[in-house]
């Protein structure tokens, strides 16, 4: 038989089953109606086992159902029946699974389907609903459900699973953010090692499956580039090291490292109450983006999502029939036993600082001042550490001949101090400016939008670029006036105009003479 047919472990016996045989000429049973509970839009396949008169919770006059492996329509012996009785009485799952999979073939053609706003009429019997619902992200199949059958409304049997994806914010000039605030945005310098954390939750019928293969796809990118050897795992808060890998080459294309439980059930500490939990850090590169769409990171949970099936994945590459249900690995993969949940995002932003220098050439008709553009400036730009209090460089000192405007990318928020380490000729170095860049962000959004961007009173924040732009102003060197220089030139001068006085006096006196 299929995997499928032979496993039944997650049957749920809503009925205690009582069979009767009084009697070998039977009557048709009658027939009853099967609905689906309010509020359950799944689809179910109907398998009849068997069918009966039904008395309460005892099903007499048992004769063989359309999909039971007996000839149908013929009774049932009564060891069939003392054996699917005395089912209920078995302990482990495995042996009841068993020892009802023998009376049923799900690979006959289904007796009928039911669903939401359409019951089905059948004969009272003995009935295995199969879910064939493909389920929504985050859901399951349900279980398979084996029941007595009279006027019936049933609902699924299942669990639900999610994951969540979040960052931890830090500003290096605040040491009150020591303290780990995982939310859905932060900002970052270029060079800073960001934590992620991803979180998945198990479904309630967790223990209905004899494999749960588990798998956390994370996708980064361009401008972040993961740390592989920071993964850390966690169990309800209690860091593991095995029973997990963290795997790069052989994913899929698009995305940047998966962390697999090829099967949690071999990790005793794991139920169905446990959060899985995994941290790991990413460098914020060169290639960050400074804009609002900021540097985005997506993850979605894969895991199982069929209780009724024994299908675990094969790592190998031979796509041999490594499970023996009569099927290739490749063949198991198309069946598709696993879910998804619905991705999560968050968003690392960085910054972007501009100076324009400029100087005073004159003002304008309303007496404003007008600048132009100022070369020969040079600046270095320092970012105060908490952790020490005092400001280190970012960076080189930026300058040039022609350089009028400078420009430092990707910073964070925080406090932050600018100094003209390089004056044009003929002006006066500004003094130290000190300036703190504050932004805000949302912290729990699907998807997080820079909300603010400020550098004091003196830059202005563009949101849209994630820019803060100011000019600095280089005022002129004063001209003083010089001692020696005037005051010579007119005793120069004096004496000029005495000596040809002298001259003129002596001539006149000689002529009178």
């Amino acid at each position: 038989m299929k995997k499928h047919t032979k496993k039944l472990i997650s049957l749920v016996l809503t009925f205690v089953m009582v069979f009767a045989m009084t009697a070998t000429v039977f009557a048709a049973p009658a027939d009853t109606t099967i609905t689906v509970g309010e509020g359950d839009n799944r689809t179910y396949d109907v398998y009849q086992i068997f069918t009966g008169d039904l008395s309460g919770d005892v099903l007499s006059n048992v004769k063989w159902g359309k999909n039971g492996t007996g000839t149908l329509g013929e009774a049932v012996p009564q060891t069939t029946l003392d054996a699917v009785v005395a089912a209920n009485s078995i302990t482990a799952e495995d042996d009841k699974a068993a020892a009802i999979a023998e009376y049923v073939d799900l690979e006959s053609e289904k007796f009928g389907t039911v669903s939401a706003g359409e019951p089905l009429t059948a004969p009272t019997g003995y009935y295995l609903f199969k879910d064939v619902t493909v389920p929504a992200p985050g859901q399951a199949y349900s279980l398979y459900v084996v029941k007595i059958v009279g006027p019936t409304t049933f609902a699924p049997k299942t669990g639900e699973v999610e994951s969540f994806k979040k960052v931890d914010d830090k500003n290096d000039s605040n040491t009150t953010e020591d303290t780990v605030a995982w939310q859905d945005s932060a900002d970052y310098d270029m060079g800073d090692m960001v934590p992620f954390q991803l979180t998945g939750t198990l479904p309630e019928d967790y223990d209905n499956y004899d494999a749960y293969y588990y798998a956390f796809h994370d996708t980064e990118c361009e401008g972040l580039t993961f740390d592989a050897a920071s993964v850390k795992v966690f169990v309800d808060g209690n860091e593991i090291t095995e029973g997990f890998e963290v795997v790069t080459e052989g994913i899929k294309e698009s995305e940047t490292f998966e962390v697999r439980f090829a099967n949690l059930k071999d990790i005793a500490q794991v139920n169905k109450n446990s959060v899985i939990t995994v941290e790991y850090f990413s460098e914020l590169n060169s290639g960050a983006v400074i804009g609002a769409a900021g540097n985005p990171n997506e993850m979605y949970l894969e895991y199982s999502n069929n209780p009724n099936s024994e299908w675990a994945p094969s790592w190998g590459e031979d796509n041999e029939d490594n499970d023996n249900d009569g099927q290739t690995d490749e063949e198991d993969e198309k069946e598709g036993p696993t879910g998804e949940t619905p991705v999560d995002k968050v968003i690392v932003f960085t910054y972007k600082v501009v100076v324009n220098k400029v100087h005073q050439t004159g003002v304008d008709e309303e007496g404003n001042p007008v600048y132009e553009a100022l070369e020969g400036a040079g600046f270095t730009l320092f970012k105060k550490d908490a952790a020490t209090g005092e400001y280190v460089a970012v960076g080189e000192e930026l300058k040039g001949d022609a350089m009028t405007t400078f420009s430092w990318e990707r910073i964070d928020d925080g406090d932050y101090r600018l100094e003209e380490t390089t004056t044009p000729a003929g002006y006066n170095t500004i003094a130290p400016i000190e300036f703190t860049v504050s932004a805000t962000h949302e912290l729990e959004s699907a998807a997080p939008q820079l909300l603010t961007l400020e550098g004091g009173n003196m830059f202005t924040g563009d949101v849209e670029a994630l820019t803060l732009t100011a000019d600095v102003v280089n005022q002129a060197g004063t001209t003083l006036p010089e001692t020696g220089g005037v005051g010579t030139t007119m005793i120069y001068v004096a004496g000029a105009v005495l000596v040809l006085g002298a001259g003129v006096v002596l001539v006149t006196k000689k002529r009178a003479a």
